[in-house]
């Protein structure tokens, strides 16, 4: 774009006029077609003397008398102009009467005209036709960026909106809960408002952001670019008139009787100066124009705030790495900026130059490289005005939180083996896995992660220490994703309690994930039984229950259920007993043998197991010294190993063996097992071996070594896992580093 002499402009007076401007500057550049054509039609005709060239003074005053209101002022004016006519239609009008009084011309003339006034006025024409397309594009551009920056900000305000509706009903989840799962529907809730806080402030500083560029635009972009039209505008007038003055020169050395006419058409062509024409036009179409307001926040309709930025300390670690991210950014952008900045400069003392005949450069292809430059120039400002807003912002609500802080040099990285975040503990997947690592102590997160870790890098580490390090992290990870106990959300934030009355009798849904669990770590399906009336409640409870996702480091081993029953299950009243440190069972319904090998027991009977179940869906249990055999893993009940006497308690309410469930939500009477028992030799165990050793990450991985063998319980499934068995635990390792045997 380029520079106008002092005095009125366009981007001072007309602010938001684009298009009136830009149909202008079309008009003027179209009209140099007018003016080109006029010369070669004016070639032809000279050629049949006199009485052509009256007929072409003739239809070019009708084609002025058409279009001198738009070469005017404009096809919009805001002021009617009436009989007024711009600089460049006087002088016009003033050739055209020239050409009246001219009698004739010969070929020579006439050859002139074609090869050095309508050849160049064809290519000038194109020349700023192209230029004006670029500003045209330009302004396009600037409209999109514009509305682009409108529709980031209502995007933010929907993610902020969504943000807030998610809130609102992990709240609701929260009060829908039962008793057991309420601490973890607590965490969520809890997290849930950090991401909300997070999201709130990336709109308040998008609304920032969004202001200042709507600012740029009405009071830098779009005048800078007005001017620019207006200096196109009259750079073409100062280019015309070279042409018209050549052409003026060509008739004084062909024509000697017209020589009087002509100097003093050639001395009308003189005062015809650029800036008249932008005057007339400014002055006829000045009119009101007013700012459109500042944009503010608006509070989501479900989730009530006001305008202050959270300050939370997850929120200061989020707002202290957008801090330092920003700072880091900005000091670049300020020395690109001004790098650009001196080239823009430089170019435009360039053009000036050559407009006043001190460098013999192509105007055009000056103005060409001086409007590619700005544009850069543009959008390197842009990026440095968004980093010092986002610096601004956040450092007038919290400080500078990024002095002292220790950020980490994260690297962007593709994980290739199975890892985890070192901040929320979830696994990084996905078809790329892609997400960052220290490049100094080794911290791995996802890419949603980077800007919640905390800026406590301890420096560049050995590989021991990442080790250790990791470990840890993985520890903390861990921890804080395990469920809390506690009346609030959690144990620092103040909440309104939450509570709900017991309605239920038997085991709620949230117990039934850990009823599914046999003692060897394989999934079990619940026996079917009858419903009746009186389980309505609890039952349509249960059904509600969102499915549990897998969590491979939240998620506990079945052991801690069982341990878990051991020491909270309820006692009888019966006597103290002592259980040997052998597993024991207890059946919970009446089995009858059906085959070689099966063994007959009656409900509620002891047996010491023999040999747990192996994914077969049977076990071996002994019921005396003489009796054993094979049952169905669903009919038995394990009991605790123990050393220490307790009271026996009566038949279970809760059990961690899969038909637990389903025995406590029993109708009084004699209880029924499953209608269809497993059935025998129908699952055959499959091996895997180790192909490469393997440390564990998590309490749910197992750690292997080269070639040591283990039951496979679940080949990948998508997710690059497998779940495979050991000494009666499942636990999950990679599948690539696995094969069956």
């Amino acid at each position: 774009m380029g520079e106008v002499d002092a005095g009125l402009t366009f981007g001072a007076e007309l602010k938001d006029g684009y298009r009136p401007v830009n149909a202008w500057v079309a008009n003027g550049v179209s009209w140099l077609d007018d003016v080109q054509q006029f010369y070669r039609e004016r070639s032809a005709i000279e050629k049949e003397y006199s009485q052509k060239l009256y007929a072409l003074a003739k239809k070019h005053f009708e084609k002025k008398a058409r279009k001198s209101s738009s070469l005017s002022v404009g096809d919009t004016p805001a002021l009617t102009p009436g009989s007024l006519e711009c600089a460049s239609m006087t002088t016009w009008t003033a050739q055209l009467s020239t050409l009246e009084s001219r009698a004739a011309e010969h070929d020579r003339h006439a050859s002139e005209l074609i090869l050095q006034v309508a050849d160049p006025l064809k290519n000038l024409a194109a020349r700023y036709e192209e230029l004006r397309k670029s500003h045209a594009e330009y302004a396009t551009k600037l409209e999109r960026e514009r509305d682009l920056s409108y529709n980031d900000l209502k995007k933010t305000k929907g993610r902020y909106d969504g943000a807030c509706q998610e809130v609102e009903n992990k709240r609701k989840k929260i009060e829908s809960s039962f008793d057991h799962s309420k601490p973890k529907a607590q965490n969520m809730y809890q997290q849930q408002v950090m991401d909300m806080h997070n999201v709130k402030n990336t709109y308040l500083i998008s609304i920032n952001v969004t202001n200042k560029h709507k600012e740029r635009y009405y009071h830098e972009y779009v005048p800078d670019l007005l001017d620019s039209l207006q200096d196109l505008s009259e750079t073409r007038v100062h280019q015309l008139n070279s042409i018209w003055s050549h052409a003026v020169q060509l008739e004084i050395s062909t024509l000697k009787r017209s020589t009087d006419h002509l100097q003093q058409l050639g001395t009308l062509i003189t005062r015809n100066e650029p800036r008249l024409d932008s005057e007339m036009f400014l002055q006829h179409n000045v009119a009101p124009w007013q700012e459109p307001l500042d944009l503010t926040f608006e509070p989501s309709p479900v989730w009530l705030d006001d305008s202050g930025m959270a300050v939370d300390d997850s929120a200061k670690t989020f707002l202290r790495n957008v801090l330092s991210k920003s700072k880091g950014q900005l000091r670049e952008y300020k020395q690109d900026v001004d790098k650009k900045r001196r080239e823009v400069e430089n170019v435009k003392h360039m053009r000036q130059r050559v407009r006043e005949g001190k460098d013999n450069r192509d105007e055009v292809e000056v103005v060409r490289t001086l409007f590619f430059l700005q544009d850069e120039l543009h959008q390197m400002d842009r990026k440095r005005l968004t980093s010092e807003v986002e610096t601004q912002t956040i450092t007038s609500a919290v400080g500078d939180l990024s002095i002292g802080a220790q950020n980490h040099n994260f690297k962007p990285q593709t994980f290739k083996i199975p890892t985890n975040c070192d901040l929320c503990g979830e696994r990084i997947w996905g078809l790329s896995a892609k997400g960052f690592d220290c490049r100094d102590c080794g911290y791995t997160c996802h890419s949603k992660c980077e800007l919640k870790v905390p800026a406590d890098c301890p420096g560049e580490q050995s590989k021991d220490e990442r080790k250790k390090l990791k470990t840890d992290r993985q520890q903390t990870a861990n921890t804080a994703l395990l469920p809390q106990t506690g009346g609030g959300l959690d144990g620092n934030h103040e909440s309104p309690a939450l509570s709900r009355s017991n309605t239920m009798n038997s085991l709620s849904s949230g117990y039934a994930a850990s009823a599914n669990r046999s003692v060897s770590g394989a999934h079990m399906h619940p026996p079917e039984e009858d419903t009746g009336p009186d389980r309505t409640n609890s039952l349509s409870a249960a059904s509600k229950a969102p499915a549990a996702r897998r969590n491979r480091i939240v998620a506990p081993p079945p052991t801690q259920y069982v341990s878990e029953v051991a020491s909270n299950g309820p006692s009888s009243g019966g006597g103290v007993t002592s259980h040997p440190p052998e597993p024991h069972g207890k059946m919970m319904y009446s089995y009858q043998a059906q085959g070689d090998g099966e063994l007959s027991v009656e409900e509620g009977r002891e047996v010491r197991i023999v040999e747990p179940d192996d994914g077969s869906g049977w076990m071996h249990v002994q019921l005396t010294a003489s009796k054993s055999g094979l049952v169905p893993a669903s009919y038995v009940e394990i009991v605790p190993v123990t050393t220490t006497p307790h009271t026996e308690r009566p038949g279970s309410s809760y059990s961690s063996s899969s038909t637990s469930l389903a025995g406590s939500m029993s109708l009084p009477g004699k209880k029924k097992g499953p209608a269809v028992a497993p059935k025998r030799g129908a699952k055959k165990l499959k091996y895997v071996e180790a192909l490469y050793d393997y440390e564990s990450r998590s309490d749910v991985e197992w750690s292997m070594s080269e070639g040591e063998r283990f039951v496979l319980i679940k080949m990948d499934a998508g997710d690059g896992w497998a779940d495979v068995e050991k000494g009666g635990l499942t636990k999950s390792v990679p599948a690539n580093y696995i094969q069956e045997v």
